[in-house]
């Protein structure tokens, strides 16, 4: 499948295969490490960075698109990788858009580079989060993603589906990319309001195919993503639906089309995914 979209190109931000791919990556290169060196960006969004100077990690997970790395004093370092964000061993600190970095006690130092500064960084007590992460809803590849669970969180809005799905609370970790495709596999239409319990059960089961098929292929690249080794993804070429408008659709034929749902840009087949 060709990736041309203009569309593709501009607007994808990592989202929770990408920060998965990223997060098993990184485990191993950081467990039983500690920092001797760092420093960032003087904007405020980045300076938590340069505090855990002296502190090992313990571990790396992932809560929906954030990376929670664990640390030997029982705080933990957040890092949002925004639109732009990569993080990756870095070999040159005279990168303009290197935000941060942090040398190991092995002298290896990993950076974080973000181009477009919408990425952020803090440092909290685990469990004690702010805004979207600490509202966010289950882990969609867990057992706490149930359907009952799922259909509740839904019916309890008016807001069209692609916007709840956005917002992280029915569901964490799901953007744009996997929101259309889960929507074109489950046949809903994105801008609908409210499901019926099958309905809902097949969009559970499309997030939770997705999402799956995207953390096997290691992630999408559209532009700027790359794991932490600094390859690129390869589900960009089993995607169905997102920015492929004005091509057709590989389940009827119809020529997709891309429309605006709450200021989101959105694909979907006319013929499978009826409003």
């Amino acid at each position: 499948m060709c990736v041309s979209n203009a569309e593709r190109i501009l607007y994808a931000m990592p989202e929770l295969p990408e920060v998965e791919s990223i997060r098993r990556q990184l485990e191993p290169l950081l467990m039983g490490r500690y920092v001797t060196e760092a420093d960032s960006h003087p904007s405020g969004k980045f300076t938590p960075a340069r505090e855990i100077v002296g502190l090992g990690f313990e571990a790396v997970f992932r809560r929906g698109k954030y990376l929670l790395f664990h640390l030997d004093n029982e705080t933990e370092m957040v890092v949002h990788l925004g639109m732009t964000g990569q993080l990756l061993p870095c070999d040159n600190l005279s990168d303009p858009y290197l935000r941060a970095w942090w040398r190991l006690d092995n002298d290896r130092i990993l950076g974080y580079r973000d181009v477009r500064r919408f990425g952020r960084i803090r440092i909290c007590l685990p469990g004690q989060y702010e805004g979207t992460l600490g509202s966010l809803g289950p882990e969609p590849l867990s057992d706490d993603f149930t359907v009952d669970q799922f259909y509740a969180s839904l019916k309890a809005s008016n807001r069209k589906v692609k916007t709840q799905l956005l917002s992280q609370r029915p569901v964490a970790g799901v953007g744009n990319i996997y929101a259309d495709e889960a929507c074109f596999r489950a046949g809903i239409y994105p801008g609908v309001r409210k499901l019926t319990k099958a309905k809902t059960a097949a969009l559970h089961e499309s997030i939770r195919y997705v999402l799956t098929m995207a953390v096997a292929n290691g992630g999408t690249t559209l532009r700027d993503y790359v794991n932490a080794e600094g390859k690129k993804g390869n589900n960009q070429f089993y995607l169905e639906c997102y920015g492929r408008a004005g091509e057709p659709c590989v389940k009827c034929g119809e020529i997709l089309r891309r429309v605006m749902i709450d200021g989101r840009g959105t694909t979907f087949c006319k013929s499978c995914q009826k409003r």
